[in-house]
């Protein structure tokens, strides 16, 4: 049967797809943070304390908010497509750890540790060929035939 052969001929449009959804959700979840100004970047930042880092939780916050908002919609273009992943898996990274040392239950940090696992695998993934780094900074054509 057709259907179940291990070819996928759309893989391209599905990673579009889940991009620019995730991407877009992201910079939803990220504005409000964004516009919280300096008090709401302060508390924010503050959970870089259960790294051990106490000290410019204001920079902190305003970093984590700017993570959500900026690489959601670097996500979204699939633009700068490694390195906002990582960023945006630190930013869950902190998010989980924050959830839990506040004693929160699963239901409530599982959504940061399933996002954090999504731009890890999303990172070695790649963003696909739709995608502003592939138009900007196509592979050589010997490593493209090996990825396809």
């Amino acid at each position: 049967m057709n259907f179940f052969r291990n070819y996928y001929p759309t893989r391209n449009l599905g990673l579009l797809l889940l991009r620019v959804g995730i991407g877009w959700a992201f910079m939803m979840h990220g504005f409000p943070k964004i516009k919280g100004g300096p008090g709401f970047w302060e508390q924010l930042g503050g959970a870089m304390g259960n790294l051990g880092i106490t000290f410019a939780p204001t920079f902190w916050g305003f970093l984590g908010a700017f993570a959500e908002f900026g690489g959601g919609f670097l996500l979204l273009l699939g633009l700068f497509f490694r390195p906002v992943t990582l960023m945006l898996f630190f930013t869950m990274c902190i998010a989980t750890t924050s959830h839990i040392s506040n004693g929160d239950d699963f239901n409530t940090y599982s959504h940061a540790l399933e996002a954090g696992i999504l731009f890890i695998s999303l990172f070695f993934i790649g963003p696909g060929k739709i995608s502003l780094d592939e138009k900007l900074f196509k592979a050589p054509s010997h490593s493209r035939r090996l990825n396809s």
